[in-house]
């Protein structure tokens, strides 16, 4: 596929997702604007991600960190990108996710996010980060278990360059919507409730939940940050 014709197809598909989530907001009551899309571009080529730049996608989400580094070298001339690690972060890669990312959505141990912490002081830089929350206890799914996030959070005050800017969560592999309604909502609960704690580098702002099959939903249930990859790509090969 050309780029022209690849710009048309995610252009074409990027304005049925918004008038999705239009209708989604108008119905929860929030105002769409204040939804982000971050496009997951995993799997898919270079030339996919500057052709989603051009449509207005500046937020670009990978799940594994040398794959999205291969891109990177060839996307450098895109000044606005902005690079988000959406999918779990293995230990030895975490030097490289600092360096790199912009946001990183999947820390949920104390031992990575110190890590993180330790080397962005290398680098003299503030990471920003999430917290995945596992809030459809799915034992195949990463993130901290609900009860346990709390302590989490107490354990990351003395982590003075990372600035926590909110939670993430996958939905239940479920067709029953209840049930992501359900794992959703408590996300939100949970995001609620760390927000109104005083605690220096928490600056609670983004409410990660979502994908293809389920974002309407996430919206009703609060959701402000939207991981898309085949809404606005087609199918993975």
């Amino acid at each position: 596929m050309n780029d022209k014709t690849l710009a048309g197809a995610i252009s074409e598909r990027l304005y049925r997702v918004n008038e999705r989530i239009v209708k989604a907001a108008e119905r929860a009551g929030v105002d769409y604007r204040s939804i982000k899309i971050v496009a997951v571009t995993k799997t898919f080529p270079a030339q996919t991600v500057r052709a989603a730049y051009g449509c207005g996608l500046k937020a670009i989400g990978e799940n594994r960190v040398q794959e999205a580094l291969n891109k990177m070298e060839q996307l450098g001339d895109l000044p606005q990108i902005e690079w988000h690690l959406v999918g779990h972060l293995q230990s030895n890669k975490a030097r490289k996710a600092v360096e790199h990312f912009a946001l990183i959505q999947s820390v949920d141990t104390a031992a990575l996010a110190q890590k993180l912490d330790m080397i962005a002081g290398e680098f003299e830089k503030e990471l920003e980060v999430l917290l995945e929350v596992n809030t459809s206890g799915e034992a195949t799914k990463f993130g901290i278990a609900p009860e346990q996030l709390m302590a989490l959070v107490e354990s990351l005050q003395s982590c003075r360059h990372l600035r926590i800017r909110g939670l993430m969560t996958v939905g239940p592999l479920a067709s029953d919507r209840r049930l992501i309604a359900r794992a959703f909502a408590l996300l939100r609960t949970l995001f609620e409730k760390l927000k109104a704690i005083p605690q220096n580098n928490l600056d609670f702002h983004w409410l990660s939940m979502g994908m293809s099959d389920d974002f309407e939903i996430a919206i009703a249930e609060g959701a402000n940050m939207l991981r898309l990859g085949r809404a606005l790509f087609g199918e993975r090969k």
